[in-house]
């Protein structure tokens, strides 16, 4: 450092020589630095205690990773409308793919709008006697300038995504031959009065609510609904032409695409990791590892046991069955699975993956009634024993962490009494649903039809009712 004078002035320079305008404007500068300097300080300050008093708090941290976790498990669910496309379409015959692909779409599409104007309120309105809701419709609770009202927005696109999955079980069991006018009458009254009524009871705060039924994410509320609907729909239908001999004797009608099916499953088992685990409808409620464990095993559980089963019966490790094995113990897994251990998983989907099989069997070779892909086996028959099950495997200590609910089955000390708890929520869905569904398509065959003609069945009711072809431009040309 030197000090050396410049125009009378001492001048501190660090090696560095400066004329006297030269210092002129270095002072300038190091007078508007210290000015911003200054000033940043000030901003950095003014800006540190702002954020300082929005900074998110505890309660506010919890609803935002709540509302992105249902909306993400929203998501997945109706991914699996995805799945059932599939799986309907490779289980039914080519002729009919695009009729199927119709359906699944208008019972998504259909079914949001009724939901939201009529469905939801039912549902989860301010229940009247303990059978439904009689408000909320429109989605009119809903505030959209209050954290609370974005939750109920939330709240409200998962419980349509649910309500969808309802409806679209129908479809596989009436498919092949139903007027396609008639069926998007079903899809407006399915969504808007029939599931949730059932919803109310059970999730709504309705009277099997207040008796501690236990349906954690929808056996019964879900499936078993979809599934008895599905059971009046092929009723009242009869079966696909060429079906059943003269003598009673069922012919099978093989589908299309086993490989179409198969990816059908592996969406629906992925989906179904948002389906139960989502049902906490909460994130940070650290039971969603559980609940996906246990709906891992279950499926596992019900593939492997359908596999062994259709071959011990049947000669032959049967693909189809194997496939319906695993969302058989999907199905059965859905009431219990925040309320089970993973080894009761196990054996709740095993049971499942059994019953599958001698269900199809018995519904198609003794009531013979035609369901082209088993949809009252799966959804139906397992999910009332997945529903019957939470009485029986039932542990506190699982329920309680996860908000299920603190109760024992018979098998762990607790006894019969929510067992028969179950039991009466089972037996009470299936009279409802059943009678409503039967009524609903009885009036819709008496007045705009719910079966195609047999010309139309025939050609396939992608040319009969849409005009087109799935598959278009595949012919068979002979030479001369």
């Amino acid at each position: 450092m030197e000090i050396r004078k410049i125009d009378s002035m001492p001048v501190l320079v660090w090696g560095m020589h400066f004329k006297g305008g030269e210092i002129e404007m270095f002072n300038r500068i190091l007078k508007l630095g210290l000015k911003l300097g200054l000033f940043s300080f000030v901003a950095v300050a003014c800006l540190g205690s702002v954020a300082f008093a929005d900074e998110p708090t505890a309660a506010s941290n919890a609803i935002a990773i709540n509302t992105v976790w249902t909306l993400l498990a929203a998501f997945l669910v109706f991914f699996m409308q995805a799945g059932f496309a599939m799986v309907e379409a490779g289980f039914t015959r080519a002729k009919n793919a695009c009729n199927i692909m119709m359906k699944n779409l208008m019972d998504f599409s259909i079914g949001s709008i009724a939901y939201w104007a009529i469905g939801f309120g039912i549902m989860f309105g301010a229940s009247a006697f303990g059978f439904f809701g009689k408000d909320g419709f429109f989605l009119s609770a809903a505030n959209p300038s209050t954290g609370d009202g974005q939750w109920q927005f939330a709240f409200w696109i998962f419980q349509t995504v649910f309500a969808a999955t309802a409806a679209t079980i129908v479809s596989g069991a009436m498919a092949e031959r139903t007027k396609f006018s008639g069926y998007l009458w079903y899809s407006v009254f399915i969504t808007a009065l029939i599931y949730p009524v059932v919803g109310h009871w059970i999730w709504g705060g309705g009277w099997l609510s207040a008796k501690g039924m236990i349906d954690f994410a929808g056996s019964t509320v879900v499936h078993s609904v979809g599934g008895w609907a599905a059971l009046a729909g092929a009723i009242m239908l009869g079966p696909r032409l060429g079906k059943y001999n003269k003598d009673g004797t069922s012919n099978a009608i093989p589908g299309h695409s086993i490989p179409l099916a198969a990816l059908g499953v592996f969406i629906l088992w992925f989906g179904w990791f948002g389906f139960n685990a989502g049902s906490t409808t909460s994130g940070t409620n650290l039971s969603i590892a559980t609940i996906a464990v246990t709906t891992n095993l279950a499926a596992a559980a019900g593939a492997i046991c359908a596999m062994f089963t259709a071959w011990k019966r049947f000669g032959k490790p049967d693909t189809s069955m194997a496939l319906n094995g695993a969302l058989a113990g999907l199905v059965a897994i859905t009431a219990g699975c925040a309320s089970v251990s993973p080894l009761s998983a196990i054996l709740i989907g095993a049971v499942g993956g059994v019953l599958v099989v001698l269900s199809v069997e018995f519904i198609d070779k003794v009531l013979r009634i035609d369901d082209p892909v088993g949809a009252v086996s799966v959804h139906g028959v397992c999910g009332v024993w997945g529903t019957l099950a939470v009485g029986l495997f039932a542990q506190a200590s699982y329920g309680e962490s996860s908000g299920a609910g603190a109760v024992n089955g018979l098998f762990f000390g607790g006894g019969l009494s929510q067992f028969m708890t179950q039991l009466i929520g089972v037996a009470s869905v299936f009279v409802w649903v059943f009678g409503a569904a039967l009524l609903l398509f009885g009036i819709i065959k008496v007045t705009i039809g719910l079966r195609v003609s047999k010309e139309e069945e025939l050609k396939g009711l992608d040319i009969g009712e849409h005009g087109m072809e799935s598959y278009a431009g595949f012919e068979i040309f002979t030479t001369q």
